[in-house]
């Protein structure tokens, strides 16, 4: 019956080990507070970017409505590759009017 505290003993030394080595193992992560100063400047800058490429697209879109096309080339890009004529117009718009690099543009 001495030997029983004494196996009791081990088996709690052992568990005890056990558990310390899947507690280093567990992800364990410390949640940190966040700068409200560092996020807002954070948002700040996200929302400018969205802005500035929002006006960049407009822009964009307004030169492309600039661009003359003809009807008839719209209508081949459409045809020879199986697009919507309004897909077919921007791509024809991108490339100046010009059909081969419109054509050669989906190659």
């Amino acid at each position: 019956m001495a030997e029983e505290p004494e196996q009791l003993g081990l088996a709690n030394k052992d568990q005890a080990a056990q558990d310390k080595a899947l507690d280093q193992l567990t992800d364990h992560v410390e949640e940190k507070e966040m700068d409200a100063n560092k996020v807002s400047t954070a948002m700040a800058g996200l929302i400018a970017s969205q802005k500035a490429d929002r006006e960049a697209q407009r822009l964009r879109d307004k030169q492309l409505a600039a661009v003359k096309v003809n009807k008839e080339d719209v209508n081949i890009i459409a045809a020879e590759f199986e697009l919507d004529t309004k897909t077919a117009d921007r791509r024809l718009r991108e490339h100046s009017g010009n059909l081969v690099e419109a054509l050669q543009s989906f190659l």
